[in-house]
């Protein structure tokens, strides 16, 4: 299980830089704004936004913790 304080330290860094979550299966989210993600005890939701701009949000999924296998410092992510 991924512990949420390491997510969290992550979403803190300052600057922020993108980051990219793979979880099991392959399926991967790609972070490029600190508002794209909330860090719960044991899930997280991932938001979608309309845009690259984080004011509006297109849907959300929650995931579990337990299912993701790495997170990766990316240095930029394509649109």
């Amino acid at each position: 299980m991924m512990p949420p304080s390491e997510l969290l330290n992550y979403l803190r860094a300052a600057p922020f830089r993108p980051f990219q979550i793979r979880m099991a299966g392959e399926r991967t989210y790609d972070i490029r704004h600190p508002e794209m993600i909330r860090v719960g005890k044991n899930s997280l939701i991932v938001f979608t936004f309309v845009t690259d701009e984080p004011d509006v949000y297109d849907r959300w999924e929650t995931v579990s913790l337990m299912l993701i296998e790495s997170v990766t410092q990316q240095e930029s992510l394509s649109a």
